[in-house]
Order: structure tokens, then C-alpha cells, then sequence
């Protein structure tokens, strides 16, 4: 019996980034490209997505936020937000087995009736991550110290999750790092994907998209070596090993 692959979805339009996230997703998620297959957003449309083919469905993050003003947002932005919305709305109702990646947040927060605005942004590069009381317990969690290291960087945050979702992390500027809907919906506020190269690929490649000042982008890398981020690439491991199921 073979395994059903997990299918990664990509709202990266650089494929400098699309392809070092791709390339992070399989070596964290312990993953081959059989077993990880990717749909590039911004350059194709989702089409109909059968959840029986598949393990469970992981989402990266990019330059998009749900939260942009909509006559800022560019065709394919809103075409791509209008397919995940109609995705993640059938994965929460179906409790499917979901790892959304910093705009994970965002996108599910916002099909469960979530507040997302931008009081709770964090700058690029590392962030300290606490694990709530809900987050010690949990099976994708439970096996990440009560606090780590992580990298991230983004625009948009959860402000307020509804009534029945388990906030499962926080970090000091940011209340909601993670969260879980159902059993097996998950969404980061934090990068598990990323290492300190990947990092400093997201900074090349995106340092003139309104994150931080061109000319500081040699001081983030700088800053950022002073993180041990060593376990949130767990998270990853833990989710394929969780949902990995046969066909």
C-alpha cells in the first residue's frame, strides 16, 4: 500500500523562495518530492482539490496578508484568496489534517471568523516562542520545549481567535503564534520551515516588499544568528509522521 502524498500549497511568485520553502518543506517533513507535491499559486490556478488523495495539506507564507486593503490587492492576490477560502472552509468543516505556515493564520483566522488586523506584526528574523498551557499537551506540539526559538516576520496577526479554538503558543509582541481548530486544523504565526539559510534567502529576496529597510537587511542577518532555532522544524516532522496514511 502506497502513501497518500501531502500536497503543499504556494503563494510564493520568487522562485528563489518558492523553491528553497519547497526544498525546507521536504527535508524538515522528512519528504521527497513523490511525497510532497506543490501547487504554485500565483502561477496556476487551485482547481478542484480531492482531500481523499492526500495526507493532510500544508500552506507557506509569502507577501500576501487578508488583511491588505482589497483595492491594493492585485487579480491573482484576490483569486488565490477566493480558492483558499473555499478550500479551507471544506478542510475546517471536515476537520482535515492542515499545517498553515505564517499566512496560515491569516487565511484559516479569517474562515473562522477570527480578528486579523496588524497590532500584533513582529519584525524579520527570530522571536522567542512560549507554548500555552493547551500547546504543552498537544500532539504537535507536546514535543517543543515550553519555549524556543523560531524565525519569522509578518505584517498581519491574530488579534482575537472565536470561542473553541486552542491558542497553543504566544511570544512577547504577538499573543497568538499558533493555533488549532478542531483535532488536526493547525496554523503558525512562526516559520517551522525555516532555518537560518532560508532566512536569509526570504531576506534577500524580499527585502524591497515593505518588511524592514533595504539597508538593514545585512544587521537582520546579523541578529538573527544570535537565535538557536533547532525545534520548530519538529513541528513539520511530527504533522507528516502524524497524518502520513496509505491509498
Amino acid at each position: 500500500m502506497a502513501d497518500a502524498p501531502f500536497l503543499l500549497l504556494s503563494i510564493r511568485a520568487e522562485d528563489e523562495a518558492a523553491d528553497d520553502e519547497y526544498a525546507a518543506m521536504m527535508r524538515f517533513g522528512g519528504l521527497d518530492e513523490s511525497g510532497l507535491r506543490r501547487v504554485r499559486l500565483t502561477h496556476q490556478e487551485l482547481g478542484t482539490v480531492d482531500l481523499a488523495r492526500w495526507s493532510g495539506i500544508m500552506l507557506g507564507g509569502g507577501p500576501y496578508n487578508v488583511s491588505d486593503d482589497a483595492a491594493t490587492k492585485s487579480s491573482t492576490q484576490t483569486r488565490v484568496e477566493g480558492e483558499l477560502a473555499a478550500l479551507l472552509t471544506e478542510v475546517v468543516a471536515r476537520d482535515f489534517p492542515f499545517l498553515g505556515c505564517c499566512y496560515g493564520v491569516g487565511t484559516v483566522g479569517a474562515v473562522i471568523g477570527a480578528e486579523i488586523d496588524r497590532v500584533h506584526s513582529e519584525p524579520v528574523g527570530g522571536v522567542t516562542v512560549h507554548l500555552t498551557d493547551d500547546g504543552r499537551r498537544d500532539p504537535l506540539f507536546g514535543g517543543l520545549p515550553d519555549t524556543f526559538d523560531a524565525y519569522g516576520g509578518h505584517k498581519e496577526a491574530a488579534a482575537r481567535l472565536p470561542a473553541g479554538v486552542v491558542r497553543l503558543a504566544s511570544s512577547r509582541d504577538c499573543p497568538v503564534q499558533a493555533f488549532r481548530v478542531g483535532a488536526n486544523v493547525y496554523a503558525t504565526q512562526f516559520h517551522p520551515e525555516l532555518d537560518i539559510d532560508g532566512l536569509y534567502t526570504r531576506i534577500d529576496v524580499y527585502k524591497n516588499h515593505g518588511y524592514f529597510a533595504p539597508e538593514t537587511a545585512d544587521a537582520l542577518k546579523d541578529d538573527a544568528r544570535r537565535y538557536d532555532v533547532t525545534h520548530p522544524m519538529t513541528v513539520l516532522r511530527t504533522f507528516v509522521r502524524r497524518y502520513t496514511r496509505g491509498v
